[in-house]
């Protein structure tokens, strides 16, 4: 099987949001930031559709197929490097609003919140900028893995080796580091420290006592692979 590791097209979004979908079925983090007696799968489906079109436009976002076919096998959505201190320009600025806006029309008109917890979506937001804050000391900025997923039936075949080398070969070439959070250690953080990357921080989500935790990793320039 001859895998091909490209940029998201409109055409891809719906398997690309179909492979998001099923990834994260039973994730610990949405099944703490989701109420699931209320969940919205289509609700679902077109919020995943704007932040695809929104990492389209801003982001580093790949689709994996195998040659020949549409399919979309594997997603993985890269944020690119922000210098700290750097304000933000007037295209982040619109974009930002862009993603806000065409977020609450859509609750407003269509789906709702569809069981989003937003008391627990901001308690993670409060984690993770102080996470970031923390972990960031590069003054360049970081390559953020927001999303890699491969479908059940693609798995061990590299399909993620392939999109992740896609950018972590860019990065080392420019000589950035990269991050990410994960929603398990094991036997996410094994997985990933494969690639080069280390463990760097905990992250602490507390809502009166039910919580989860994420685990920060950071992935220096030129990284070998972390053997255990």
């Amino acid at each position: 099987m001859t895998i091909r590791v490209s940029l998201l097209t409109e055409a891809d979004i719906p398997g690309a949001v179909s492979a998001i979908q099923q990834a994260f079925a039973d994730d610990p983090y949405n099944n703490w930031v989701f109420d699931k007696s209320t969940f919205n799968q289509q609700r679902n489906a077109a919020s995943l559709g704007i932040r695809c079109r929104w990492g389209m436009r801003n982001g580093i976002f790949h689709v994996a197929k195998e040659e020949g076919s549409d399919e979309v096998l594997g997603v993985a959505c890269w944020l690119k490097p922000q210098s700290a201190g750097q304000p933000p320009s007037w295209h982040d600025w619109v974009e930002g609003w862009r993603l806000w806006f065409n977020q609450v029309g859509m609750n407003i008109l269509y789906y709702g919140r569809g069981g989003l917890n937003v008391k627990r979506y901001y308690i993670w937001k409060e984690a993770q900028a102080k996470a970031q804050s923390s972990v960031w000391s590069d003054p360049r900025g970081y390559y953020f893995l927001n999303i890699m997923v491969v479908l059940p039936k693609a798995q061990s075949k590299g399909i993620g080796r392939l999109m992740m080398k896609t950018v972590t070969d860019q990065a080392d070439a420019e000589g950035i580091k990269c991050y990410l959070e994960s929603s398990r250690d094991v036997p996410n953080m094994q997985i990933y420290g494969r690639y080069g990357f280390k463990f760097a921080k905990e992250l602490e989500c507390d809502d009166n006592g039910t919580g989860i935790k994420l685990y920060a990793m950071v992935r220096e320039p030129n990284s070998k692979p972390q053997t255990n």
